[in-house]
């Protein structure tokens, strides 16, 4: 791999100081990315229709570009919508597009960091905001939500520093094949905690 400086002694400062700005404003973070951040190919979608819908109230909170409302999104929102399912066996957890969600032991929530990436991320697509998107959260408190910015650049959401994810082998709503895989997949609850576990 080819360092800065081998690229600034070969193209000149100014290339090198191009790709160093280009990763920057590339950020999932960045307030200056126009770039949506990549979904992985996996990942199902999120209930994304058309943006200009007008917002019926505040965001609840906002992180970087990400506005984070309370409750059920607006007909015509560009959003992710998160909510709540219950089931017998586990309790209360958290979905999206009406599939459960999921968090990872092996993740950290303090700070926030997904540690699924490659195979993982194909069996557990994480739930991803693309730039442009809101967050809508019937359920869960919306200051519980965020996003962390994952290694490829995506912004995968956070439920209380938690990064969340899908199973692929759900396929409906009420699926819940993922609970317990490996003894470190669970579904999420609205407190970011593991549903069925004491």
């Amino acid at each position: 791999m080819l360092s800065i400086k081998h690229f600034q002694r070969v193209a000149g400062p100014f290339a090198a100081a191009s790709v160093i700005l280009a990763g920057l404003l590339g950020a999932c973070g960045s307030a200056d990315s126009t770039k949506p951040a990549p979904a992985p190919a996996a990942a199902p979608v999120a209930a994304a229709v058309p943006a200009g819908a007008p917002q019926s109230q505040a965001p609840a909170k906002t992180q970087d570009w990400l506005k984070i409302y309370s409750g059920t999104g607006p007909t015509g929102t560009n959003a992710v919508q998160l909510a709540i399912a219950d089931n017998n066996a586990v309790g209360q957890y958290v979905t999206a597009t009406d599939r459960a969600l999921y968090r990872f032991d092996n993740d950290t929530a303090k700070p926030s960091k997904s540690n699924c990436a490659g195979a993982c991320a194909t069996t557990w697509p994480p739930l991803i905001a693309q730039r442009g998107q809101a967050v809508y959260a019937a359920g869960v408190d919306p200051q519980l939500v965020g996003f962390v910015e994952r290694a490829d650049g995506a912004c995968q959401i956070t439920i209380a520093g938690w990064p969340v994810y899908f199973f692929a082998k759900d396929q409906k709503a009420g699926d819940l094949l993922g609970q317990g895989v490996g003894g470190v997949w669970h579904a999420v609850t609205p407190v970011g905690g593991k549903a069925g576990v004491n």
